[in-house]
């Protein structure tokens, strides 16, 4: 007799991969509709629809865009490397110049495809596959071209029932004329470019403090003036007046000239459907690397991430072979209609800026809770009860909720929306790499990251890495080690624990570790020997990209946060043990 044998007698769980998910009927209609009448707005205005393959090689997608937004990679049977499509506009660049090389005019191209992107381990709730729509302008250039790309990308939202949100907007040009004629080398410019994509403002305070010069790269020629408004960038924010306010900053460096043409792309854009806010940000530099003109992303109070958005992108035609000036957008389909699920008028922007709901702040457990409590009041808030909260997980303030959690933790209530903005070491930024915008340094809890060993134990190290070609290394912390190690061109193997590090090497577990100290003292008691610096960290105020677009209160509070560590002096800036 033959016995039917069930799944979970094999011991699978019939669950769909981490990231991916099935999309029923109800669900499934509601965004066939809005594809529909998406592709029927975009037909109309002259759009014709294409697809490009689900696998793309990853060298030809690196050819159009430096960051490749986390593509999932693997190998064929000829050895090829690639990548499933994280994005369309790479792609399209790469078809237009094969397959449209020869045809003359503007092309205008349209699409509905899935995109696939690998996650953080630390962001697991992102989707990882998407459906995205956009279009693409190839072959005109200017204003009206810009204009009509954004407007377009609002009517689309406006169709998939997205209102009332912030389109921010800015141009790149200014930021590359600045580079240009600062008279920096290369490698500084090269730094100062990263800064603005990772939204990392205080390394860019850092770069351009002419005073202060950073140690770790030549800032030799650098101009203090040019420094200077480069430095102002990132907190240029508002409506049209913004532009005046940088055209006024740069203007007299010769730097203006795109302003011209951003502000009348700004002013074309009218009865724009969807009754979005547009706010002028200077800070969305920190998009993708490939935008040579202006760009724009479409901001809800309701999500954590961006809806979609898009810009001008001249120069990546060129580095496929067809020298042509291009514009379009994308949004994610889930996105839009997430946005559009909230009942109308609830967290809204507000006109007499009083937002329907407290700001959210995460603030962290632990050694840096008692001086970020006490840098939260000198910026002006009510701190009652926060000192000490005991088993409270949420203190509620007029005007302000505390969401008290574990500062490795905070990146990721931060970048996932539950919080707008928090508090934690600069070590918590780095080891979650969650889409965040770093705004100040709050100058507490001072410490470094250090690589140590037994005292006495470097040859032995030595001799087993000149052996084995690697190195064991214990950390709590694998993605700062793993990009130090990266750095010196050094092969190890990281055992990654979660307390009692320095046990490692006196057991034999690993040659090393690293970790954090602040005095050295854990380490001495262990006889244990610091060998390399890794780097330095402090609290670091870091926010939503959405919270910091839709809600003004965050701007005021980094500012005020900014004024108040100016103006105190903490224990733990000279090194408090953490």
């Amino acid at each position: 007799m033959v016995r039917l044998v069930s799944i979970k007698e094999f011991g699978l769980d019939l669950v769909t991969p981490l990231g991916f998910r099935d999309i029923l009927p109800e669900e499934a209609r509601e965004r066939e509709a809005i594809a529909r009448n998406v592709a029927a707005l975009f037909d109309a205005r002259g759009y014709r629809p294409i697809e490009t393959p689900t696998l793309e090689v990853l060298d030809v997608m690196q050819m159009g865009a430096k960051s490749v937004l986390s593509p999932f990679k693997f190998f064929d049977s000829r050895g090829d490397l690639l990548a499933m499509r994280p994005d369309v506009t790479v792609q399209i660049a790469r078809m237009v110049a094969t397959r449209f090389s020869q045809v003359e005019g503007p092309l205008k191209l349209r699409y509905q495809q899935r995109v696939f992107r690998e996650t953080e381990a630390q962001m697991q709730a992102t989707a990882r596959e998407q459906t995205q729509m956009g279009l693409e302008l190839i072959g005109e250039s200017g204003p009206a071209a810009d204009a009509e790309v954004i407007g377009l990308f609002c009517e689309a939202l406006a169709l998939a029932g997205v209102e009332n949100y912030t389109l921010g907007l800015a141009t790149v040009g200014v930021l590359r004329a600045l580079l240009e004629r600062s008279g920096a080398p290369q490698a500084w410019q090269s730094c100062v470019l990263a800064a603005f994509h990772t939204s990392n403002f205080v390394e860019l305070d850092r770069l351009t403090d002419t005073e202060n010069p950073p140690a770790d790269v030549d800032a030799c020629g650098l101009a203090p003036v040019f420094a200077q408004a480069i430095r102002q960038l990132p907190a240029i924010r508002g409506g049209l007046e913004a532009i005046d306010e940088l055209r006024a900053i740069v203007g007299p460096l010769g730097c203006s000239a795109d302003l011209d043409d951003f502000e009348t792309t700004c002013r074309a854009l009218t009865d724009l459907p969807g009754n979005p806010r547009l706010l002028v940000d200077f800070s969305l530099i920190g998009s993708l690397d490939y935008y040579t003109g202006v760009l724009f992303n479409a901001y809800s109070p309701h999500l954590g991430s961006s809806i979609g958005g898009g810009g001008r992108y001249d120069s990546m035609m060129a580095a496929f072979g067809s020298n042509r000036p291009a514009a379009g957008f994308a949004f994610a389909l889930e996105s839009a209609m997430a946005a559009a699920s909230v009942p109308a008028g609830e967290d809204a922007p507000s006109e007499s800026d009083v937002p329907a709901r407290p700001l959210r702040i995460a603030v962290p457990k632990g050694a840096l809770h008692n001086d970020a409590v006490a840098v939260l009041a000198a910026a002006g808030l009510d701190v009652t009860g926060l000192d000490n909260p005991g088993r409270q997980l949420i203190i509620s303030n007029p005007g302000v909720d505390y969401i008290i959690v574990r500062p490795s933790d905070a990146p990721a209530f931060v970048a996932l929306g539950a919080a707008d903005c928090g508090i934690c070491g600069k070590d918590s930024l780095l080891e979650a790499s969650a889409d965040v915008v770093e705004l100040q340094d709050l100058h507490f809890g001072a410490c470094r990251f250090v690589v140590a060993m037994p005292a006495g134990s470097r040859a032995a190290a030595d001799e087993r890495y000149r052996r084995l070609g690697s190195i064991r290394v214990a950390t709590k912390y694998p993605r700062i080690t793993t990009a130090h190690f990266a750095k010196t061109g050094m092969q190890v193997e990281i055992v990654q624990l979660h307390g009692n590090i320095e046990l490692a090497p006196l057991t034999a577990m690993a040659e090393c570790i690293v970790d954090i100290t602040a005095t050295g003292a854990t380490l001495r008691e262990n006889n244990l020997e610091i060998t390399e610096e890794v780097l330095g960290s402090t609290a670091r105020f870091f926010a939503n990209p959405a919270a910091l677009r839709t809600d003004e209160r965050l701007g005021r509070l980094a500012e005020a946060l900014a004024n108040a560590t100016a103006g105190m002096s903490f224990e733990a800036i000279a090194g408090q043990p953490q």
